[in-house]
């Protein structure tokens, strides 16, 4: 394939040319000199090896090879200028709409508030929320997918900032008419001989939990167990056993189940901002994190949680 060595200014002065017939009305649309424009016109000749124009004092005419040449000129602009049109509206799209990452959780009870006060200050940016594992939300935020991230992980990753949000216990979850249910807490080692609902071993909450067992004399034992927190809660709810989640995984308000805190030791993860280090957020995702941060109160308030994410820490319970 022959190597194209003629510039675009070149093209669209034979373009401009060829279309009013005369160097005159073709300077001035293009906004430069007669001269100037007649180099131009030499140049890309001299590149194709080609006469494209005949020049008489009265008139401009194409030649055989111009009159060919100038239907693949036109649509080649034609092609260029949509190619850039379609990158602007792209980039407008994009200036326009924030992508969260951010664990199911969360999604379900802190990013909603936050969003409903985004919205009245931004009613016309849209927002995509990427709700999905702790090692998905990760990725999205590292791959540059995500502006940014609500997770419990990514502290130790090189390529990210983790900022501390707030903290999740876990609660022992059980039926409403449970005899522990009226309690105000609950020791781990008072889940000895209790039939438990446990998520899968490749899990994180499983870890964490098994971590904070590992020092009892008398386990619980695991009798069920799922792949998500969802088919834990919907086992607890059939009495089927106990689980031992974070707070956030577990409505407020559940029909059937209900949520006592788990002490001695109190089990807690953290939930964190991650964003990529070195890359600024846009003006738009700047001022919805900027929201996150007034609101921390409602991580520790309703906790938050995430069916895969890392343990964290364990704080004493009360004596």
């Amino acid at each position: 394939m022959s190597r194209i060595n003629f510039a675009l200014e070149e093209l669209q002065a034979f373009v401009a040319v060829a279309d009013r017939c005369n160097f005159r009305l073709a300077a001035e649309h293009l906004c430069i000199s007669q001269p100037a424009l007649s180099r131009r016109i030499d140049k890309l000749e001299s590149a194709l090896g080609l006469r494209l124009l005949e020049r008489t004092t009265r008139q401009v005419d194409l030649t055989p090879g111009g009159r060919q040449f100038l239907e693949r000129a036109r649509q080649t602009l034609e092609d260029l200028e949509d190619a850039v049109a379609r990158l602007s509206d792209s980039a407008q799209a994009r200036r326009g709409q924030v992508t969260v990452a951010c664990v199911p959780s969360v999604a379900q009870h802190v990013l909603p508030g936050i969003l409903q006060r985004f919205a009245q200050e931004q009613p016309h940016v849209r927002v995509r929320v990427i709700d999905d594992s702790a090692h998905r939300v990760l990725a999205s935020v590292v791959s540059g997918e995500a502006d940014f991230g609500l997770n419990f992980t990514g502290a130790q990753e090189p390529d990210v900032e983790f900022e501390m949000l707030g903290r999740d216990d876990y609660v022992l979850v059980l039926p409403r008419g449970h005899a522990l249910a009226a309690r105000a807490s609950v020791a781990w080692a008072e889940l000895a001989g209790q039939k438990m609902v446990a998520v899968s071993r490749q899990s994180a909450n499983r870890l964490l939990v098994d971590h904070a067992l590992a020092t009892l004399a008398q386990r619980p034992v695991w009798f069920y167990e799922t792949e998500h927190v969802a088919g834990a809660l919907g086992l607890v709810a059939a009495g089927l056993g106990l689980a031992a989640l974070p707070r956030l995984s577990v409505p407020q308000r559940h029909e059937a189940l209900c949520r006592v805190p788990l002490v001695e030791p109190v089990v807690s993860r953290v939930v964190g901002l991650i964003t990529r280090r070195g890359r600024p957020l846009s003006g738009t995702a700047a001022q919805l994190c900027g929201l996150l941060r007034q609101d921390r109160g409602a991580f520790d308030a309703a906790g938050a949680a995430s069916d895969q994410a890392e343990p964290a820490q364990q704080r004493p319970g009360p004596q």
